[in-house]
């Protein structure tokens, strides 16, 4: 049984890794703002396996704070899944600078500051697993998510340089980059946006499930040579 810290656990993807993870017989600790009830009823299911550390990505202090204390508790740590994020569909010339410093500090600088707190037990460990979520608006860019699309594009660049650093102590780092999903994230897509999207996709949208599905292979043994990449999970419409 390995110890996989998941943030942004509560729903989603997040939730939907947390709850496949579980199965497979992980310790899951959950790094979140609030531990909901899906969480207290997978708790409930696999008792002990379940842990909660609070983290609010916004506020870097905290981040460094929870990162070291979960580094410090839980010695088996194997992976981390940096899942959590903010959305915000809004151009971006009526964004105010405390809407794009508040996107780029939980999207892009809180996952990177979570990341290097606890990368330090797996390279002493010569193994460990870390994936970060990005997007296809990484990429491909959208309407309205000019700054989330540039901290997603971040992590990518991030993942790329660090994977040359930390592989040769058995340590791998990739992306996956989901699409359009229906979830709370995406929920102010609507009407003809919405349309565009899904004539998108020509093998259906992706679920978080799908996307969990792509995470738990990044964890697994087969993975072991996979590094420096980004897993692309959105049903075609990028192709």
């Amino acid at each position: 049984m390995s110890t996989i810290v998941v943030t942004g656990a509560s729903r989603g993807v997040g939730l939907a890794l947390t709850r496949r993870l579980l199965e497979l017989g992980h310790q899951v600790v959950a790094a979140n703002r609030t531990f909901g009830p899906d969480l207290c009823e997978l708790a409930e299911r696999y008792p002990g396996r379940l842990a909660f550390e609070h983290l609010d990505l916004s506020r870097a202090d905290e981040v460094q704070d929870t990162g070291r204390r979960i580094a410090k508790t839980y010695k088996d740590l194997y992976g981390v899944v940096n899942n959590a994020a903010s959305g915000g569909d809004q151009l971006f010339a009526l964004m105010s600078r405390g809407d794009i410093e508040g996107l780029v500090q939980t999207n892009l600088l809180g996952p990177i500051l979570l990341t290097r707190q606890l990368l330090q037990p797996m390279l002493l460990k010569r193994r460990g697993r870390i994936i970060l979520t990005s997007s296809v608006n990484a990429r491909t860019g959208y309407s309205g998510l000019s700054v989330y699309g540039a901290t997603k594009a971040g992590l990518e660049g991030f993942m790329r340089s660090l994977s040359r650093e930390i592989g040769k102590r058995g340590v791998t780092i990739n992306c996956v980059a989901p699409g359009y999903m229906p979830t709370a994230l995406t929920s102010g897509l609507t009407g003809d946006r919405l349309a565009s999207v899904l004539r998108r996709s020509p093998l259906g949208v992706a679920n978080p499930d799908d996307v969990a599905a792509a995470m738990v292979y990044l964890l697994s043994d087969g993975a072991a040579k996979v590094t420096g990449t980004v897993l692309t999970v959105d049903g075609g419409s990028t192709a």
